[in-house]
């Protein structure tokens, strides 16, 4: 990472920000619906943001990640989705993604999380340990787009439901 930056808690002050930078970061994203800023928007009002932190180079909010309690068909609790992550374009490239999911899911992890799981790139969300699984589906999700990453190593099985802010604005 070439850019010094400062990791935290998002704020009321940093709600304009965030959806300026989830804008900018899925605009040119051609697999993107272009609804994330609504995603975090209805996430935030539902009060289902349980971790929600900001990258920040000086005083510009450049980044941000989400994350929301996920449902699991055979009642496993404390099981956590991520996404969306964000990067302004210009920013992106440098390790401010990944600082950003290794934070949240240390957080995720020091609030006795049982596991995370994500919609993404296979080439890019493997490095964190994440893995596709025959045991967690997602109706409607190809199984090679869909990981799970337990945290203590025991894997549920069953169909993972994200909150309904998910679709926000589809």
């Amino acid at each position: 990472m070439t850019t010094e930056i400062t990791l935290r808690d998002e704020t009321p002050a940093d709600v304009v920000a965030i959806t300026q930078v989830t804008l900018e970061a899925f605009k040119s994203l051609e697999i993107s619906q272009h609804n994330e800023q609504l995603v975090v928007a209805a996430l935030r009002q539902a009060g289902k943001l349980t971790v929600s932190l900001v990258a920040q180079v000086k005083a510009e909010v450049i980044g941000h990640i989400a994350f929301s309690p996920v449902t699991l068909s055979d009642g496993t609790p404390d099981w956590y989705g991520l996404g969306p992550v964000s990067v302004l374009p210009q920013y992106q490239r440098q390790g401010i993604g990944s600082v950003l999911i290794r934070e949240g899911l240390a957080r995720l992890k020091a609030l006795n999380g049982a596991g995370c799981c994500l919609v993404g790139h296979p080439q890019y969300y493997t490095r964190f340990g994440f893995a596709n699984t025959a045991d967690l589906v997602l109706e409607g999700v190809p199984a090679e787009v869909f990981f799970a990453l337990p945290f203590n190593r025991a894997s549920p099985r069953g169909q993972v439901h994200f909150h309904p802010a998910f679709t926000a604005g589809l």
